[in-house]
């Protein structure tokens, strides 16, 4: 039963990293294939299209610093902890990155019928990574209460 604990812990360690890219890749496909769209259907402002698609990869580099926070030896006591705040910070992340890549995906189509609003078709993708951005400072708050 310990080996297990202490297997999960280590799953916690790496769970925000991997959960964080999983939900990137799934964000900036979907958001990357409207781009490819809106490559075919417009004159102009090409560069915004596949700039807009690159946003959900920051839950990544979020991931990456979670994961960095939460790394030391594993031992009994902390696995527990160490699961819990990697898997749940990761699941979050790996969800706004997903639903980040809709909402982008969302502000391409509008904004390559109408131009003029692509800044505010952009507001809820931004709405989106704030939660990420939440999940990521409490789960750096709350790994420094875990035992070393």
């Amino acid at each position: 039963m310990d080996n297990l604990i202490i297997a999960l812990g280590w799953a916690g360690l790496y769970g925000p990293m991997a959960l964080g890219a999983i939900g990137s890749i799934i964000g900036c496909a979907l958001a990357g294939q409207a781009a490819c769209g809106a490559l075919l259907e417009t004159e102009t402002g090409h560069g915004r299209y596949v700039g807009i698609a690159a946003m959900p990869s920051s839950q990544t580099i979020y991931g990456i610093v979670v994961m960095f926070s939460l790394n030391r030896t594993v031992t009994i006591d902390n696995a527990p902890g160490l699961f819990a705040v990697g898997l749940l910070a990761g699941l979050a992340l790996l969800f706004s990155a997903w639903k980040q890549g809709q909402c982008c995906a969302s502000a391409i189509n509008v904004s390559k019928i109408k131009p003029e609003i692509f800044g505010m078709s952009v507001a809820p993708a931004a709405i989106v990574e704030g939660f990420a951005v939440f999940a990521f400072i409490f789960a750096l708050v709350i790994s420094a209460g875990i035992p070393a």
